[in-house]
């Protein structure tokens, strides 16, 4: 049964509970040895698409053996080249485990919260994309409402919005990644990209 975590990400300074959150669900993937992937989904060119992006530029600096970062302000990972960079991840990784950020319209009431599930998102599902569905676990920031139009929708997006958001979940990211290893443990370096 996928159990979906839910959280204020614009009014809420309790990004640990979205480390917590993490950490519970990649202490056993890392105990396995596997590789963890934050796979930051969207484009630099649309405001309510940035949201991957934003986040990737923030962890990117996260690095070692077996935790990677894809996707950041200067190599976002978008509709155009996500086979690519998941084909590169898998030929690159034995079984990674993805966590995929990406940026959601929804509900009204929904603007401003993260989403985690253990399952895949779809991105450019809003667009009317066929893309696959990516990640073992999924973030989603909800950056706006849903409707018509929603390729104007995202162009119209607040930028405080998506900033916030990608804030609080880099927050909860680095919490997650601070608390599975020791500072000792953690090289910082630049990600592939």
């Amino acid at each position: 049964m996928n159990k979906i975590f839910s959280i204020d990400g614009i009014d809420n300074d309790s990004f640990n509970e979205v480390g917590e959150h993490l950490y519970n669900n990649l202490k056993p993937i890392l105990d396995d040895n596997r590789t963890i992937i934050f796979l930051c989904i969207g484009s630099d060119r649309s405001t309510g698409d940035s949201l991957g992006p934003l986040v990737g530029h923030n962890i990117k600096e996260f690095k070692n053996k077996n935790i990677y970062v894809y996707g950041s302000l200067y190599y976002p990972v978008h509709s155009q080249n996500l086979d690519e960079v998941l084909k590169k991840i898998y030929e690159s990784f034995n079984d990674p485990y993805i966590v995929a950020i990406d940026a959601s319209l929804g509900s009204f009431q929904n603007v401003g919260r993260v989403f985690i599930e253990n399952k895949p998102l779809f991105p450019g599902l809003a667009l009317n994309k066929d893309l696959p569905p990516v990640g073992d676990l999924s973030v989603t920031g909800v950056v706006n409402v849903s409707g018509n139009f929603e390729f104007m929708v995202l162009q119209n997006t607040r930028l405080y919005t998506v900033v916030t958001l990608a804030e609080f979940i880099a927050k909860g990211i680095s919490y997650s990644i601070d608390k599975l290893m020791s500072k000792d443990d953690l090289v910082e370096s630049l990600t592939n990209y």
